[in-house]
């Protein structure tokens, strides 16, 4: 009998550990629940010997991962139980592709985090739902009122996996009917080429970066229409900016500067302009068309600099290079040859955080991180947790190189 079938016979049941729980037991219980809200689910600190139905977390089976020789993915992440109930029941919900996907971005974190202690904001959450120390209640109440949100987070998450599925079918048909349209003007350079116009909200931002696409105009859901500017491939600037003297501006002062009658708002962080019409919102696309492109700026932090080595980078030829110092050091209470700093954490955390600020006011394509790890490694740490890609310099085979650390946190 398979997985599937056990979960949804008459009279099914699981099994799974008492006393504290974790998002791993929880949501694998949700996950039961979605195939058979009628499915009772026991909890305890030992199977029961005569207990025949789907066992996890627990009992060092098939859908536990408290054993020496439990599983690990190919990639290296270790499976705990959700994980291995999502392996064969996944692709019953999702396509085989978003399953695997769906598997890679919410399930293997949460393995992760109940395998290694590695810490995780849901898991957090569903931690919070266990009772406090000096409640006498049980924690079975609580346990099943966790699920319950779960199983919601969950259905909400799916629903959004299969919405990028249809958005990903659809974009190909919509990206090759604006070419197609571009081609069919017979211009052989067109501005237009550079906007793609949707007769509703499409959420295809991030497939735009890829592409020759620099705006995007929709109609907005408060009347008028929106303009968003497109990001660079991996990065978040913009191929093309609004003109500096539109941001923060709307109504009358906008409609002044930009010589359109429509135009209504423009954002003070320039990822949105509105008009009250189609014609003004291609309007402001081709003014800021008319702008060229800011050359890349890469920041290089500390006493080393690698100016050749940076435009040396693909894309990088052209590059505005701004030398930045690093955070002025802390004191130090030094014992021997140990020290540490004398700063309290939430004061360190307030200077790292300003001068983190300050450098990306620079909008930086990348950042180089050169001198000591002391100073180093705060700034690092702090740009990886935003995204934004870290060079730093290193030998292979005699040859001085670039290497870019992965961002994130």
């Amino acid at each position: 009998m398979t997985l599937l079938e056990m979960i949804q016979k008459e009279n099914a049941a699981a099994f799974t550990h008492g006393g504290k729980f974790h998002a791993d037991d929880v949501f694998s219980a949700a996950l039961l629940l979605h195939f058979n809200p009628k499915l009772t689910i026991q909890r305890g600190n030992r199977v029961p010997e005569e207990f025949a139905g789907i066992v996890f977390d627990i009992g060092r089976g098939e859908y536990d991962h408290h054993q020496k020789d439990s599983r690990i993915r190919e990639n290296g992440a270790p499976y705990a139980a959700f994980g291995l109930l999502w392996e064969e029941l996944g692709t019953e919900i999702l396509s085989p592709k978003m399953a695997e996907c769906f598997d890679e971005k919410f399930v293997q974190p949460l393995d992760n985090n109940d395998n290694t202690g590695e810490k995780n904001e849901l898991a957090g959450l569903i931690g919070m739902f266990n009772p406090v120390w000096d409640d006498n209640r049980g924690s079975d109440a609580a346990f099943f009122e966790a699920v319950t949100i779960a199983g919601r987070i969950l259905e909400h998450k799916w629903e959004r996996f299969r919405a990028d599925e249809r958005m990903e079918q659809q974009f190909a048909e919509l990206l090759s009917a604006h070419r197609e349209r571009i081609a069919a003007e017979e211009k052989t350079e067109t501005m237009d080429e550079k906007i793609l116009v949707l007769s509703e909200f499409f959420p295809c931002q991030k497939q735009l970066s890829a592409t020759e696409i620099a705006f995007l105009v929709f109609p907005s859901n408060r009347g008028g229409y929106c303009v968003q500017p497109v990001r660079k491939e991996n990065s978040f600037n913009y191929k093309y900016e609004f003109p500096e003297n539109w941001l923060g501006l709307e109504n009358e002062a906008l409609q002044e500067v930009t010589g359109l009658a429509g135009a209504s708002f423009c954002h003070k962080g320039g990822f949105l302009l509105t008009t009250e019409t189609l014609a003004d919102a291609v309007s402001a696309c081709r003014i800021s068309l008319m702008g060229s492109p800011k050359a890349p700026v890469v920041l290089c932090v500390g006493t080393d600099t690698e100016d050749e080595l940076i435009h040396q980078m693909p894309g990088m030829e052209n590059a505005e290079i701004v030398h930045k110092p690093m955070p002025a050091r802390p004191e130090l209470k030094i014992e021997g040859s140990y020290a540490e700093s004398v700063l309290e954490k939430t004061e360190w955390k307030t200077l790292l955080r300003e001068y983190i600020s300050d450098l990306l006011k620079e909008k930086p394509e990348a950042v180089y991180i050169g001198g000591d790890l002391f100073a180093a490694y705060p700034v690092m740490h702090q740009l990886r947790k935003k995204h934004i890609p870290v060079l730093t310099a290193s030998e292979q085979n005699g040859k001085r190189i670039l290497v870019r650390i992965p961002s994130g946190s």
